[in-house]
């Protein structure tokens, strides 16, 4: 009986030292490396609407018909040897008989014809597309500016790196075979990245640290070392 305060003592200690050792754990998990630095979650990253419903498989039947219609598409322009502009015209030629075989039909029958829905584009979804396309025409060509000036060699290397990459690929499989990949690929890891986030963003984390630390050693050692441009300032008229 004498010892049930002491013991009640260790347990209310024990407790104690396992809150706050998960307190700490749940503040370095939640204060660590996230990709792309996302501080919401992915659906709204992707911008929360119809397409990232698809692209997180909350659409189910959508995204496996994505998958369904690639891959058909990729058997066709790669395992028939058709070209693309052969199959586009054969599809078109026979969609277009269809109607109109089938609008006669009707008409022969005197039946109702369906009318199609009137495709129009909106000045304001054309004034939309146009000033996204212009801002990122515009932050390329920033890039470009800063990388021909010598100005950011760790954006350099990237660029440099991805560019090799799609060279060697473009060299082993063909065009249509890298779009459908592409196309798998987008449909696949948004969804496979939302269930396992934090798996894959402590391996991330892990891989961006060390490569920061390798980077840092060349930048200190190597890269200031190197005679960066100087730009002419413009003359005031």
């Amino acid at each position: 009986m004498d010892d049930s305060p002491d013991a009640c003592d260790h347990a209310d200690r024990d407790n104690n030292i396992n809150s706050i050792n998960n307190s700490t754990c749940s503040t370095s998990t939640s204060s660590g490396y996230r990709l792309f630095d996302r501080q919401t979650t992915i659906h709204q990253l992707m911008g929360g609407g119809k397409a990232a419903d698809v692209l997180l498989w909350k659409r189910r039947r959508i995204s496996f018909g994505i998958i369904v219609v690639a891959t058909v598409a990729w058997l066709i322009f790669e395992r028939s040897g058709l070209s693309f502009l052969t199959v586009c015209s054969d599809v078109l030629l026979f969609l277009i008989v269809l109607r109109f075989l089938h609008v006669n039909y009707a008409s022969l029958r005197n039946k109702q014809i369906q009318t199609l829905p009137e495709l129009v584009l909106s000045e304001e979804m054309v004034n939309y597309a146009a000033s996204s396309f212009r801002i990122k025409v515009n932050y390329l060509l920033l890039m470009a500016h800063d990388i021909t000036l010598g100005k950011d060699f760790k954006l350099f290397f990237m660029v440099v790196g991805f560019l090799w990459l799609l060279s060697v690929l473009g060299n082993l499989i063909s065009f249509f075979t890298f779009t459908y990949i592409g196309t798998i690929l987008a449909v696949t890891l948004p969804a496979l990245y939302n269930r396992y986030d934090e798996q894959v963003d402590r391996c991330v984390g892990t891989i961006h640290r060390s490569f920061s630390k390798h980077y840092k050693i060349v930048d200190e050692n190597v890269m200031n070392r190197i005679p960066r441009a100087v730009v002419p300032k413009e003359k005031p008229m």
